[in-house]
This record gives structure tokens, sequence and C-alpha cells, in this order.
């Protein structure tokens, strides 16, 4: 595992813009679970975490599926922003990938989405 300051974060667009500060962590855990843990703080005292692992299933030695899942947890609400306190949203997903070079890999993959707490419930306000 290798421990990294990462570039800040800009959040601009939707809602409030906010400036973050990033550190983490990034590398493989057994079984080669890749795995990408990123803290930010921000204004206000605001604080968030970012949880992103996959992991390649190689079927032959070109052909890869692909899981993967990314969870994002706030300090704060920010409805604005459609961030709830606590764990905001979930995507979970699948790639299939041919790597025809390292390079080169095109894919086909499906993904699911979900958000929770308060912001979920902006959005099916808004839904009706």
């Amino acid at each position: 595992m290798g421990y990294a300051f990462k570039h800040p974060r800009y959040d601009s667009g939707l809602g409030a813009e906010r400036t973050w500060g990033a550190f983490g962590f990034q590398g493989y855990a057994p079984y080669w679970i890749y795995i990408e843990a990123t803290g930010y703080v921000g204004e206000e005292g605001r604080t968030a975490f970012r949880l992103e692992t996959e992991y390649d299933m190689l079927f032959t030695q070109k052909l890869v599926l692909q899981p993967r899942i990314e969870m994002n947890f706030y300090s704060q609400r920010d409805l604005s922003r459609l961030a709830s306190s606590g764990l905001s949203n979930i995507e979970a997903g699948l790639r299939l990938r041919y790597e025809f070079y390292r390079e080169f890999a095109p894919y086909i993959g499906i993904e699911w989405a979900s958000t929770f707490g308060a912001a979920a419930d902006v959005i099916r306000a808004g839904a009706q």
C-alpha cells in the first residue's frame, strides 16, 4: 500500500463551491483487491471520505471481468450538492474488458447507483 497526499478537490457547478484538502492511500490488499481510500478536509469543519475498491477476475490473459464499488461519506449534509451526512451514496458496477494491448482495452459495463439519507429524499421529491 502506498500513502499519498493527493491534489486538492474542488467542487463547482451544482450548489456552493467547495475546496477540499485531500490525503489517502492506494494499493493492493490481500487477494489482489485494489483499494483507494481518500479523506478530505474542507471549509467550515467539513470532512468527507471516499472508498473505492475493484478486483480483476481473469478469464483468460486478455479477457477480464472487473467488479468495482465506490462509497462516499460526509460529516455534514449538503443538500445543494445532494450529499447526506454519513453514507451518502454508493456506486457498484461490472466491467468486462478485452485487453488487445495494455494501452488499448475496450470494455462493456453496467453500473448501479443509489443515494441515501436526506439527499435521497430530495431526489425522490424532485421526481414527483
